[in-house]
């Protein structure tokens, strides 16, 4: 057959299909004319599904002619293409049916409507994808089969959550003023809820560390008396009869110092228990091991370091100075090793030894401004 006569059957079909087309539209249309409004709705419907019907078979028909010419390469790409054509039609008359039925129904059914829309797409969506996984599946290996699954799953899971917050938005866009109102603050009173218990948490676990590291404290802190507290007691008696009861305003053993006995004297009686404790026979405090003072921002402080010999004994001699006139008298007429520890403490701190011999700024300039080891020192040339 030569391709003239094939374009004059296809042209003849064509018109075939035409006239049939136009006289079965002719003749619903006469058959709608004489028919009331209940029996015309049948009739649409009776006379849609006979075109569709009509439709379906001259397209079968014309795809079994084609076919029967056609080799099995072309068949199979023209079983696609008419697959594709199919679900392409059903689709685009689902969506005309669809929009027909709404615009013949109220507001509440259209909701109503749309919602079983909705699910049904959702449904075909996931039966659609759930054919497609499995098919895909079966011709992939079982390690692209895991990934494949994980891709999956991450994807279902941004979906649903995107879901969630898209009908949150609509559920909140058709709530009155009053409601969101009321669901902000529940949501913000879960919030608080929820950040009190994370706080109550923390701190009911900060406290059993606390409660942890004091019972530590504890067990570590030796419960039995010093071996130097007998030690202590004799040198306070002995100060208290010499110098007199008000002399000491403290003493004590220092558990984080070996054990070293503590005097805390009165600025007042320093020198003198100072004296006592170098010259007492049965004392004998003859070697001053340490000097040095100290800030505390409230008060400053001396601390002496003295040793007998005779005793084999250590103690150590504390004073309490006023911050803004710290004054003391100088132990170098006790101990010439005092020298220039009381030296250090006047050019770093700023604490004056009345009766020292020879007073003076040992690493500092005699024109330097300020006391270094003050805490609220503050460089009078800061490049310095």
């Amino acid at each position: 057959m030569s391709e003239k006569e094939d374009l004059a059957k296809q042209k003849a079909e064509a018109a075939a299909k035409a006239k049939a087309v136009a006289l079965a539209r002719k003749q619903a249309k006469e058959e709608a004319a004489e028919k009331p409004e209940g029996e015309m709705d049948i009739a649409k419907q009776k006379a849609a599904a006979a075109a569709k019907a009509k439709a379906a078979s001259l397209a079968n028909k014309q795809a079994k002619e084609e076919a029967a010419e056609k080799p099995e390469g072309e068949m199979d790409i023209a079983k696609q293409k008419a697959e594709a054509a199919a679900k392409a039609k059903a689709v685009a008359l689902a969506r005309k049916q669809a929009k027909d039925e709404a615009a013949e129904k109220p507001e509440g059914e259209m909701d109503i409507a749309k919602q079983k829309a909705a699910e049904a797409a959702k449904a075909k969506a996931a039966a659609l994808a759930k054919k497609q996984a499995k098919e895909e599946a079966a011709e992939k290996p079982e390690g692209e089969m895991d990934a494949a699954k994980q891709k999956a799953a991450e994807a279902a899971k941004a979906k649903a959550a995107a879901l969630a917050r898209k009908q949150a938005k609509a559920e909140a866009a058709e709530k009155p003023e009053g409601e969101m109102d009321a669901a902000k603050q529940k949501a913000a009173e879960a919030a608080k809820a929820k950040a009190a218990a994370a706080a109550k948490a923390k701190a009911a676990a900060a406290a059993k560390n606390r409660t942890a590291v004091q019972e530590s404290e504890e067990v570590d802190t030796p419960s039995e008396i010093s071996p130097n507290q007998s030690k202590l007691d004799q040198i306070v008696s002995a100060i208290e009869s010499h110098v007199g009861q008000g002399a000491l305003l403290e003493n004590y053993i220092n558990r984080l110092s070996k054990d070293v006995p503590t005097l805390v004297a009165n600025p007042d009686t320093y020198f003198s228990i100072a004296k006592f404790l170098r010259y007492d026979e049965q004392l004998d405090f003859s070697y001053l091991s340490e000097l040095h003072g100290t800030d505390f921002e409230s008060h400053m402080e001396i601390y002496v370091h003295l040793h007998s010999f005779k005793m084999n004994q250590s103690v150590a001699l504390k004073v309490k100075l006023d911050r803004d006139t710290p004054v003391i008298p100088s132990l170098v007429p006790l101990w010439s090793g005092a020298n220039w520890p009381e030296c250090e403490a006047y050019d770093l701190l700023g604490i004056n030894f009345y009766e020292h011999p020879d007073l003076k700024r040992i690493l500092l300039g005699e024109d330097w401004k300020g006391y270094p080891l003050r805490k609220d020192y503050e460089p009078y040339d800061v490049e310095v």
